[in-house]
């Protein structure tokens, strides 16, 4: 060991003392008050770091979230189970237009009154509008005033959305033929709900039900529900909002009926349209295409048939609602709010 090096390392030595025995002192000479203020920082420094180490790592919604949420609130093979028996969205009641009110009371607290006047006039005027609606256009639920009224819809109302679900028409053709494999004489498969019809046999295999993913049959149709992710007008948080594959049996016809509200269009993406089948809505008439989508008003009085002969097989339509163009951005996050599923 070289003299040099000892020395060096007894003046590191005599520094170290030095700075200590410093800082010591300085420790001494200091008045209560400082002295109670790096207490309190140091107590603060150490709460925030026990806090921080609890947190759990904030992770991006999946898919698989998404369906475990929905197990967790009563969602299985197409159905919805209510828990709530004031869920406007099933309650036809003289207090509904009461809970909606108090609905978008509590959202303009929270939010703004902004954008808010077509929702607020609808709400309040509700049961005037729905009793005196033509019998053409008689929405169930809720009815938003100053929509423009049509029974049909022209492909450029929601062109990225109608572009987009032709451009996958074949993957989800493909996923409705493996989920159609299951079908047999004797029982339903699961993951299909049977519907009740005039005549005949209509069947729909829901993705999104009344704003609630069904996880099980997502699982099964994979490409096609994270297809409606990218859909930019896709109603999916309430619950006014579905996706579904809709069968319909030869022989079949829906009965005439009415959609709960104005402010969505649907649309049916044709998967497979054989011969006389047609959607009539509000009185007119149109037929499927395959690979193409046919947007209309529900709201209005609608049926559907299908009378083409056996051998021809089923119709089959995929099926998603979406925000009718004219309702503006603030109104659709407004009536996500109001509308929420079991809300």
């Amino acid at each position: 060991m070289s003299m040099e090096w000892l020395l060096d390392w007894s003046w590191s030595l005599d520094g170290l003392r030095d700075f200590i025995a410093t800082g010591i002192q300085s420790f001494r000479d200091c008045d209560a008050t400082a002295l109670a203020a790096a207490a309190c920082l140091l107590v603060l420094f150490l709460w925030y770091c026990y806090h921080v180490g609890r947190e759990q790592p904030r992770t991006y919604t999946t898919v698989n979230a998404l369906m475990q949420s929905a197990e967790a609130n009563g969602v299985q093979n197409g159905f919805v189970f209510c828990h709530a028996p004031e869920c406007s969205r099933c309650t036809h009641h003289d207090g509904l237009n009461q809970k909606l009110y108090h609905n978008l009371q509590e959202y303009a607290k929270r939010y703004s009154w902004s954008g808010m006047g077509r929702i607020h006039k609808g709400i309040r005027e509700q049961g005037r509008y729905l009793n005196s609606r033509p019998s053409i256009q008689k929405p169930e639920v809720f009815f938003l005033p100053d929509l423009p009224t049509m029974p049909y819809f022209s492909r450029d109302a929601q062109k990225h959305d109608v572009e987009l679900l032709e451009r996958n028409f074949q993957t989800i053709l493909c996923e409705f033929e493996t989920l159609y494999k299951a079908f047999s004489n004797c029982s339903l498969p699961q993951g299909w709900k049977m519907n009740s019809t005039a005549s005949g046999e209509w069947f729909t295999f829901y993705l999104v039900n009344q704003g609630m993913c069904v996880p099980r049959n997502c699982r099964r149709c994979p490409r096609t529900y994270r297809l409606l992710g990218s859909l930019r007008t896709c109603i999916g948080n309430n619950v006014f909002g579905n996706a579904c594959i809709s069968v319909l049996s030869p022989g079949t016809v829906i009965a005439e009926h009415y959609g709960p509200t104005n402010i969505r269009i649907r649309c049916h993406l044709g998967l497979k349209t054989p011969s006389n089948c047609e959607l009539v809505v509000g009185g007119e008439p149109q037929c499927w295409a395959e690979g193409r989508c046919l947007l209309f008003d529900d709201s209005f009085l609608h049926t559907a048939f299908h009378e083409g002969p056996p051998e021809e097989g089923p119709r089959v339509i995929f099926m998603v609602d979406l925000w009718h163009p004219n309702v503006a951005a603030a109104e659709r996050q407004a009536l996500d709010f109001i509308f929420a599923p079991g809300r």
